[in-house]
């Protein structure tokens, strides 16, 4: 595991933990191994007071808007360009003209004129009557209204390419025939994350007797009450339902007859001319927020992708550095001085990736943060465990201990990374280069990378793949860890 290194954190980190190790081994004192420990773990701690007082902990959170003016459509759309200029850049054999001329379609749909209206429900709510009456009866011009198939088919497909349209359109009508379900609040719901106005519709009310259709409208409203305004809920009668009467004739017969009653939706179109009277510029605003929103994602998450490739290689190179270095050193507090310093000049090479660019000092402070996380949750000591018990199982035969250490410090080390990894992909691509960690949200990212990796078949798979390296490799170690080996490299 021959390694050349012009790293300088790494150079130090590693040089500094052989140079400890070399004092142990002149001093053959057990006694005084005990005490530089100490030390080093008491320095390490001082690293770690020091980045947590000087770390400021911003919580990332998504803003909710509830109006959208012009100048955050245009923010959005910029943000959005910037994206998929920097996909261009990083990746210019992807093909990516269907973005681009998306994107620069965006700001001519800032003015335009007619909306789109999507009727939307489950099955059999009267979509299809409650469009065709607005249809016969729309005084606007301007307005295309779109049936949507039927929500909750049990066909995930369907229902993504549903709300997807839902949220394509200006407004949405949303139709229930009564109170409503646990599916259709979560609809609903999810149309107000993403910013969509939305008019809630009780049709078939008159298939409730006066009293049943007060109770439910009451219910509806009390439900929704923080997330679609009173006015915005209405009941209606888009198709009532046919009717027998019974008339007695003069001679004292009886005839029976069948009448159709008229539709009830005034409310209904009441409310619709005042919305689009008053807000039709808003909503043409709000969609085309959400289309701009929508292709920075798409770009984004094929630009993760592209990165993702190029940030993983890094991770194996520091992992397998990490666990030659563990390997050597016989002190498990000296290992940990090593790993930070390893640690450290991967998050430097990965912020690069990512465009991020971490200086030496935040690295170092950042990768110190990033071990203080990592026993504080408890991944150091279960890792070890876990990989100690494999190892056992699996009779290795030689050097035990150092295996233990080198293949837990390969181990955490691939969780950090991947954590980073997960970390700098939810950044914006814009976003200043080497702001401070994110101590919440790293904290999180490495319980969940943590998890995800715990299962006995990745982890037993990865102690495979480490044992035949150190075993392989234990004869060239030395290169990696003597600091008379450490050469450099163009």
């Amino acid at each position: 595991m021959a390694v050349k290194l012009s790293k300088p954190i790494l150079v130090v980190g590693i040089s500094l933990s052989t140079g400890i190790w070399l004092w142990e081994s002149f001093l053959h004192s057990v006694a005084n191994l005990g005490e530089l420990s100490v030390i080093g773990t008491i320095g390490l701690g001082a690293i770690f007071w020091w980045w947590q007082n000087k770390a400021n902990q911003q919580i990332l959170t998504s803003q909710s808007l509830s109006s959208i003016d012009r100048e955050t459509v245009e923010a959005a759309i910029a943000a959005s360009k910037v994206t998929i200029d920097a996909f261009e850049k990083e990746a210019p054999d992807k093909d990516i003209s269907s973005l681009k001329q998306a994107i620069e379609q965006l700001p001519e749909a800032l003015n335009r004129q007619e909306l789109q209206i999507a009727v939307i429900g489950g099955k059999k709510v009267g979509k299809t009557s409650l469009k065709q009456l607005l249809e016969t009866e729309d005084s606007h011009q301007n307005i295309q209204l779109v049936e949507i198939e039927a929500l909750y088919n049990k066909i995930e497909d369907k229902e993504t390419a549903a709300i997807e349209n839902s949220l394509a359109s200006d407004l949405v009508l949303f139709l229930t025939n009564g109170d409503l379900t646990a599916p259709e609040l979560q609809t609903i719901e999810q149309l107000k994350q993403s910013n969509q106005r939305t008019i809630l519709i009780f049709n078939k009310q008159d298939r409730y007797i006066p009293e049943e259709r007060a109770f439910i409208l009451q219910q509806l409203r009390q439900r929704l009450e923080n997330i679609i305004p009173v006015e915005d809920i209405v009941a209606i009668s888009a198709s009532p339902a046919i009717v027998k009467v019974r008339k007695y004739q003069q001679d004292g017969s009886l005839q029976e007859t069948v009448e159709q009653p008229v539709a009830e939706i005034e409310s209904l179109k009441s409310r619709l001319e005042q919305i689009l009277d008053r807000s039709g510029e808003e909503l043409v605003w709000a969609t085309t927020y959400r289309d701009a929103l929508n292709l920075k994602t798409k770009a984004k998450t094929i630009l993760n992708e592209v990165r993702r490739d190029r940030a993983l290689p890094v991770i194996e190179q520091y992992q397998w550095i990490a666990a030659a270095t563990a390997f050597a050193n016989p002190v498990a507090a000296l290992d940990l001085l090593a790993t930070v310093a390893i640690n450290a000049q991967m998050l430097v090479d990965l912020s690069e990736v990512y465009q991020q660019k971490f200086s030496l000092s935040q690295a170092q402070t950042a990768s110190g943060t990033i071990g203080k996380l990592m026993i504080k949750l408890g991944l150091v000591e279960l890792s070890t465990q876990t990989i100690g018990t494999i190892l056992k199982t699996n009779a290795v035969t030689y050097v035990a201990g150092g295996a233990i250490q080198g293949i837990s410090a390969a181990y955490l080390t691939r969780i950090a990374g991947l954590s980073l990894i997960e970390y700098f992909q939810e950044l914006e691509v814009s976003a200043t280069s080497g702001e401070e960690l994110n101590l919440k949200t790293l904290a999180q990212k490495l319980q969940n990378i943590f998890q995800q990796n715990q299962r006995a078949a990745v982890i037993q798979s990865f102690v495979k793949q480490a044992v035949g390296r150190l075993s392989q490799e234990s004869s060239k170690v030395q290169k990696v860890v003597l600091p008379t080996h450490i050469t450099s490299e163009a």
